[in-house]
């Protein structure tokens, strides 16, 4: 059997050697170098072949191209590990083979290449290698032989396929598809089988699994955000990616170039399961990220108010009374109750409540309660009151009718038997308005006086008084008679003091007159037997002064009897001096 250039036969095994990898460089295994095709741009300096096939081989004329920072014409060039001449251009010429790596003053080394002159060769892209790119490898023998009956390997695995080509697709290229590949075959006329270096294919992710973030329990009418995160390749950082968002399996968003998804205000019907997707342009690339639960929590009831009809929580005996609780903040299902001067049991349900047929007993503040099942507000209390309309007005004094001499003073007062305050008063003289309050005095009256008198009582709901009430007094007949004799009762406590001082001087000189008499009769007439001792004796005169029939209710009346004169008489029943007189007035 022939055996071609390096290509080894079918079956023959390399010498076992140790087999080292890198991120970019090569391993060895008998002198021979397999490519693990590495992380483009994490050097500062690269080194790029022309053409652009990984291992580059020396029957393809290949150029090198040393790409970094620092002066281009300082390159330095090495060779299988050692300084490769002076300083020189960026740009070489391989014609050699061998490993090849570069550096500029201040840089690191380049990664290597390497250059082979075997028979069989297997050729990736000399670029990195990204989940979706479209990517053949290719199986090559020197100076274009023949070459068929082509297998492909990954590690050491055949993996079928045609025998007629010489190329492997492994298009849309997946993470899964990194690996050692190889490819045998047999070369030119001889059809000796041969095999080629296995080559380290790595596979690079576009982008990063996604991951989707977002606050998981929003508050009910709030705004949400959900972002899909996804980190691209840094090899390819700008690839356009897509992104879809799921809710329970339905898409809600996407596809879409922005990683975020916003959802203005959220209701309940926005709680659920969660997902996004990104996906390459053209689909070749799809990963999706784990779920996330999003709970919409509802909005605790807040700001509770009442209001009532009629307004301000008013209302007249026997009317009807609706009270309306409102809520400024509270989502989801609310209940509501009602309660009475702080009372436990509830009066009723629902944000309204009717009172019918209001009673004295309903009057008092009232709440309302609204629970959405986690928190309870309540409301300031609200006053209500039951307004009692004016009832049985009367006139004091009676009786019904009334006379009274001209001059004296008259008093009548107004009063009703029910009604809730204020109350407020009017007089009616002959139906006309005259005055304004529970009472209505007449002074020094007038025979033009006379007439029928009326009291009215309103007491109104509200206080803009759309609903006023009233009630009228039965009517009272005054009648004014002219003239006032002193021997009537006085009209006032002026005129019982004038009477009082009259009498007492009457009284007086009718006392006087009558010890001058005494006296003259003592003289003539002998003296009779001395009567006996009488020390302390008195004399009391008094007057009562009662209340004539018709005066005025405001005259003075005097109910006991008061001491207008004393008269002390001295020892053995005389008399005593003037000076032992003595007047009081009350």
């Amino acid at each position: 059997m022939v055996v071609l250039g390096n290509c080894r036969q079918p079956g023959e095994r390399w010498p076992q050697q140790r087999v080292t990898a890198s991120a970019h460089g090569w391993g060895h295994r008998d002198g021979r170098e397999a490519q693990t095709l590495g992380l483009a741009g994490a050097q500062t300096t690269q080194l790029l072949v022309e053409p652009p096939w990984r291992p580059a081989v020396l029957w393809d004329r290949v150029t090198l191209t040393c790409q970094g920072l620092g002066t281009a014409g300082a390159t330095t060039w090495y060779k299988d590990g050692q300084r490769w001449g002076q300083e020189g251009p960026e740009h070489l010429t391989v014609t050699e083979s061998g490993t090849y790596t570069c550096d500029r003053p201040g840089t690191r080394r380049s990664p290597p290449v390497t250059v082979l002159d075997d028979w069989l060769v297997l050729q990736v892209p000399a670029r990195a290698l990204l989940d979706g790119d479209t990517v053949t490898l290719r199986c090559r023998c020197r100076q274009e032989n023949h070459l068929s009956r082509v297998r492909f390997y990954r590690e050491e695995k055949d993996l079928g396929g045609s025998l007629r080509g010489t190329e492997l697709s492994l298009s849309p290229l997946q993470l899964h598809h990194s690996g050692r590949y190889s490819c045998a075959g047999l070369v030119g006329s001889w059809q000796s089988r041969s095999a080629a270096v296995p080559v380290t294919v790595t596979v690079h992710e576009l982008f990063s699994v996604p991951v989707l973030e977002g606050h998981p329990k929003p508050t009910q009418g709030s705004p949400l955000t959900l972002s899909c995160l996804s980190t691209p390749s840094p090899l390819r950082p700008r690839a356009p990616l897509l992104h879809v968002f799921y809710q329970d399996g339905q898409v809600v968003g996407g596809p879409q170039g922005s990683p975020q998804l916003l959802v203005p205000a959220v209701g309940v019907s926005h709680s659920g399961n969660y997902g996004c997707e990104v996906h390459s342009q053209a689909r070749a690339v799809r990963k999706s990220s784990a779920r996330l639960r999003v709970t919409v929590r509802r909005v605790p009831p807040s700001g509770v108010s009442l209001s009532a009809q009629p307004p301000g929580g008013q209302v007249a005996l026997r009317d009807s009374l609706v009270l309306n609780c409102s809520v400024t903040m509270g989502t989801g299902a609310l209940s509501f109750s009602w309660h009475w001067e702080g009372s436990g049991a509830p009066l009723g349900t629902g944000p309204h409540l009717e009172l019918r047929h209001v009673g004295d007993n309903d009057s008092g503040q009232y709440r309302c309660r609204v629970s959405d099942g986690d928190s309870v507000a309540e409301s300031d209390p609200l006053n209500v009151t039951v307004l009692v309309p004016v009832a049985n007005a009367t006139i004091t004094p009676g009786p019904l009718s009334h006379q009274v001499r001209a001059g004296d003073n008259v008093t009548l007062h107004c009063s009703v038997q029910v009604g809730s305050a204020p109350v407020t008063f009017s007089w009616l003289h002959d139906g006309q308005k005259v005055a304004q309050g529970p009472l209505l005095e007449l002074r020094d009256i007038e025979v033009g006086h006379s007439g029928t008198y009326q009291c009215m009582a309103t007491n109104q709901l509200g206080q803009d008084g759309h609903r006023v009430f009233w009630a009228h007094s039965p009517e009272l007949a005054l009648e004014v008679t002219p003239g006032s004799p002193w021997v009537t009762v006085a009209a006032g406590f002026g005129g019982a003091l004038s009477f009082l001082v009259l009498l007492m001087a009457v009284t007086v000189t009718w006392h006087w007159w009558h010890r001058v008499a005494a006296r003259k009769h003592q003289e003539r007439a002998p003296p009779d037997p001395p009567a006996p001792p009488g020390e302390g004796e008195v004399l009391y005169t008094h007057v009562v002064v009662t209340k004539r029939a018709g005066a005025s209710p405001r005259a003075t009346t005097l109910q006991h009897p008061q001491v207008t004169y004393v008269e002390l008489r001295g020892p053995q029943g005389r008399p005593r001096g003037p000076g032992d007189i003595y007047g009081n007035v009350l």
